[in-house]
């Protein structure tokens, strides 16, 4: 069976499912093809900066229902026992994955936007046009954003340079019952990684860390890894030993890469991780996911007008707007994290950031964005 669309997007996170809701308010007949079912739990530091607000309030979305925790301080702290707490620029809020995509999915079905379970195995762009494959049918688009993740078998099939390389990270995530500050997102350093802790919905407490496999794996298990790498950092020891795990085992990833993407391949317009992922020492990539669906929205209801040339000024437009926005973010990220890796180095920082926190502001600043409007 083939089936048509004027754009198809490829996965259903949160960059994909924004850009579904985007489009469709503008007019526009989109697909978006997502091989799982929701709700469902990801491995995510789920703190959204405010710079979203703005953007969500003209696609109609109410997150006040969704009952977020409202977070406007920053706790950094280091392995070498030291802790530094700001208030955040703009502030920003905690929402699990399980419920804003959730609430996003619900909210495409209600606008009647047609969402298929189904997983991608081909994509072909040949004659001006897309033909997907997917493992029950076959899709003919005009133009196809992806938006598939960190990594996949699409990104194989593709043949990008970054799925080549191994990568030495992986992820953890959990959801906690825990007495810990509402208003807090904590970062905390530990021997090889770091740590993000912060509230979301229901009183829950989101535990999510990057951690180094070559540290990970001298260990039996997680719980080992846990109390001998983690609990080095004396915050995240007192924070695990009087917190109850709400979830059976906890959520993992392997092959998290930090190396360049490029925005635009083989005519696909990537969004979110799919395009480059931010180092969860920044703590912005889910605002970064929302703000590049809303960019790729825009430039493409501007082609489809008409008051964009051609397909290959669109993928120009989009490339230099994605550079002009994520790219030095993306950078600080990679710096930051080798920077700290080191511990000498880390100990100079903070010391620094203890005596002079106005350093802080600038670096979160430097990886984070202005409050989100929209010309459309």
């Amino acid at each position: 069976m083939q089936s048509e669309t004027e754009i198809l997007i490829i996965g259903g996170g949160l960059a994909g499912l924004t850009a579904a809701l985007h489009l469709n308010k503008v007019g526009l007949k989109v697909t978006l093809i997502e091989k799982d079912t929701y709700p469902h739990h990801k491995v995510c530091g789920e703190y959204i900066s405010n710079e979203v607000l703005p953007y969500f309030e003209w696609l109609g979305l109410d997150i006040e229902n969704l009952a977020p925790a409202i977070i406007s301080d920053l706790l950094f702290t280091s392995n070498l026992g030291k802790s530094i707490q700001i208030k955040l620029p703009l502030g920003g809020f905690g929402l699990s994955r399980y419920t804003i995509d959730y609430y996003l999915y619900t909210e495409l079905m209600r606008r009647k936007v047609n969402i298929v379970h189904d997983r991608v195995v081909e994509i072909k762009f040949t004659h001006n046009q897309f033909t997907v494959e997917t493992a029950n049918n076959t899709f003919v688009a005009a133009y196809v954003i992806g938006a598939y993740g960190k990594r996949s078998a699409i990104d194989i099939k593709l043949n990008r340079s970054f799925i080549n390389k191994q990568s030495p990270y992986l992820a953890v995530k959990a959801h906690y019952q825990a007495d810990f500050p509402n208003n807090v997102v904590s970062l905390h350093n530990f021997e090889g990684g770091y740590c993000g802790v912060s509230k979301v919905e229901n009183d829950r407490l989101n535990i999510c860390y990057l951690a180094n496999y070559e540290s990970f794996k001298k260990h039996k298990n997680l719980l080992a890894f846990q109390e001998n790498v983690l609990y080095k950092n004396r915050y995240l020891k007192s924070i695990f030993e009087n917190a109850t795990s709400l979830f059976d085992v906890p959520l993992t990833i392997s092959q998290i890469s930090f190396e360049a993407k490029e925005p635009v391949n083989n005519h696909i317009l990537m969004i979110g991780d799919t395009a480059g992922l931010i180092h969860p020492l920044c703590g912005n990539g889910m605002a970064m996911a929302i703000h590049s669906a809303k960019i790729v929205s825009e430039l493409l209801h501007k082609r489809i007008e008409g008051h964009i040339s051609s397909r290959e000024a669109l993928e120009k437009n989009y490339i230099a707007y994605w550079n002009r926005e994520f790219k030095s973010r993306l950078k600080t990220g990679r710096m930051l994290s080798s920077l700290l890796r080191n511990p000498k180095f880390e100990s100079l920082a903070m010391n620094a950031l203890t005596k002079m926190p106005f350093l802080l502001h600038k670096i979160i600043k430097k990886t984070h964005g202005k409050p989100i409007t929209t010309s459309s």
